[in-house]
């Protein structure tokens, strides 16, 4: 197995790694987040999801019926819209023709994926490299790690709710770190309360704060926590609904004479979904943790 670092990262400045001790705590919905509050500061981010039997970054991004290609160098990625080319995104995903379609494959598969997702995509430079990776820590995960320390990676933000039983998940995560190496930048506690969306007041269904006595107890960094908010799903489900209803349009001559016509007054007035996340009630929660994660300075990887 190659040994070297992938050249494809050789123009990244910073690779972070999402991980969780189990699945349906969020992880991906804080990757979307996190980049999209690191695009809001200017930075030029790409988003790489290795998460490959359940690959929801696309459609957290509205962008799943778009398609990556091959040039010489390797896969080329995706573009989010309207955001001067500030974020992209990888996913196999965009290599489904159906989301309802399982992947069934071996770890050696699996892995051999990952490697090329790793060292086959072109991102040029990139200030962040953010992978949102598959839960758990089984023997696959230990290879999937593996490969990942090639890419030499800052490292990694753990993800968990407030329950007992997420924080016990993302202990052993925790310790998953401590034995392949990788650096933990800190801990978001997600689904940390409701947000009413008619009063706006916030309700602990869950319990709290049990993200932050985990960071306390491990003496790592709590970088924050994030409510339940059904206006940032809405956002996300409203932001799939236009992207379809483009491709859609698009497949008419006459609709595409017709948008070209309205595109020419509004093409000063699209609005990213960077600007849509910004006014967002999730976003203040989310910069603040990006906030607390960028006061570290932590210095460019080098390679």
């Amino acid at each position: 197995m190659n040994k070297e670092p992938p050249r494809s990262l050789n123009k990244v400045k910073h690779v972070i790694l999402v991980l969780s001790g189990k699945g349906g705590v969020g992880k991906s919905s804080v990757t979307t987040q996190l980049a999209l509050s690191l695009a809001h500061k200017g930075l030029k981010v790409g988003v790489l999801d290795i998460d490959l039997t359940g690959p929801s970054i696309p459609r957290m991004f509205g962008i799943e019926n778009n398609q990556v290609h091959q040039s010489v160098n390797g896969w080329v990625p995706a573009y989010i819209p309207n955001t001067g080319n500030r974020l992209l995104v990888m996913s196999i995903g965009f290599l489904i023709k159906d989301r309802g379609n399982s992947i069934v494959w071996r770890g050696p598969k699996k892995t051999s994926m990952i490697r090329q997702f790793l060292s086959n995509v072109v991102w040029g430079e990139l200030d962040y490299l953010i992978i949102d990776t598959p839960p758990g820590t089984s023997d696959e995960h230990i290879s999937i790690a593996e490969e990942l320390k090639l890419a030499k990676p800052d490292g990694a933000i753990l993800v968990t709710t407030p329950q007992q039983i997420s924080i016990n998940d993302v202990k052993k995560e925790f310790n998953f770190c401590e034995k392949v190496g990788f650096k933990v930048l800190g801990v978001v506690e997600n689904m940390s309360g409701y947000v009413c969306p008619h009063c706006s007041e916030c309700t602990n269904i869950f319990s709290s704060g049990g993200g932050k006595s985990l960071a306390e107890q491990y003496k790592i960094n709590f970088l924050g926590s994030l409510p339940i908010d059904p206006s940032f799903i809405e956002l996300i489900e409203t932001n799939n609904k236009s992207e379809n209803r483009n491709q859609v349009d698009s497949n008419s001559d006459k609709n595409k004479i017709i948008e070209k016509i309205n595109n020419l007054d509004l093409r000063n007035k699209q609005v990213s979904l960077i600007d849509k996340y910004v006014n967002n009630s999730l976003y203040p929660h989310f910069s603040t943790i990006v906030d607390n994660l960028l006061k570290h300075n932590i210095p460019p990887r080098t390679l």
